[in-house]
């Protein structure tokens, strides 16, 4: 509950004190898919602990848009709530997760009674849009070796585990290519020294 205030804290008090009474709080164990595509939402996430992924499905490939961190919430799943259409994303837990379950019907009465309450889904777009325009820049301007190892030291970073126990095919999905691509570059990378492959997983050795 303190961790949920602490994050909360920038609301009033009392908005604090009223999501906390109407929402609840659910642990989610690593890999639960906690949106599919064309489900209509019932609920907003504040993820408290752990990590989310968001992503997109084009013809059977993934592709990812962004990763919820503990204290962020997800833009999609806000807009579609205030709009009622259906999901365009799916949300899956990287880690083991908490998160705050907020239902959409308190949500238009609470934003309007309390300004700053939308200062977390501006934040997040803000934030969305801004990593957009990264990865528009990185799609144009980087090559796959680039794109691959900035990719695997987010990836890093985000886990807090130098060790990256991800699958050929899992990577390529993310980065929107196939696992022979995927599969080369790595190679290519460990190579020249950025990066070290074991049945354990890949861990970043080096500097771009």
């Amino acid at each position: 509950m303190e961790l949920t205030k602490r994050i909360l804290s920038f609301l009033k008090p009392d908005l604090v004190d009223k999501i906390l009474n109407e929402s609840t709080i659910k642990e989610f164990p690593k890999g639960t898919e906690i949106l599919r595509e064309e489900q209509y939402i019932s609920v907003v996430p504040i993820v408290l602990n752990g990590l989310v992924k968001v992503y997109s499905r084009f013809d059977e490939k993934e592709l990812l848009l962004y990763y919820i961190e503990p204290s962020q919430s997800c833009v999609m799943t806000f807009y579609a709530a205030l709009k009622n259409t259906p999901s365009k994303v799916i949300a899956t837990t990287e880690e083991d997760s908490k998160i705050l379950l907020i239902p959409i019907k308190y949500l238009p009465k609470w934003l309007k009674e309390y300004p700053d309450f939308n200062e977390l889904f501006y934040n997040q777009y803000n934030l969305r849009y801004s990593e957009l325009i990264d990865t528009i820049g990185h799609l144009l301007l980087d090559k796959m070796d680039k794109r691959l190892f900035d990719h695997l030291k987010k990836k890093s970073a985000l886990n807090n585990n130098s060790l990256i126990k991800m699958s050929h095919s899992q990577i390529a999905n993310e980065l929107g290519t196939v696992r022979e691509v995927v599969t080369r570059v790595l190679k290519k990378l460990e190579t020249e020294g950025k990066l070290f492959q074991s049945k354990d997983g890949i861990e970043i050795i080096g500097e771009w």
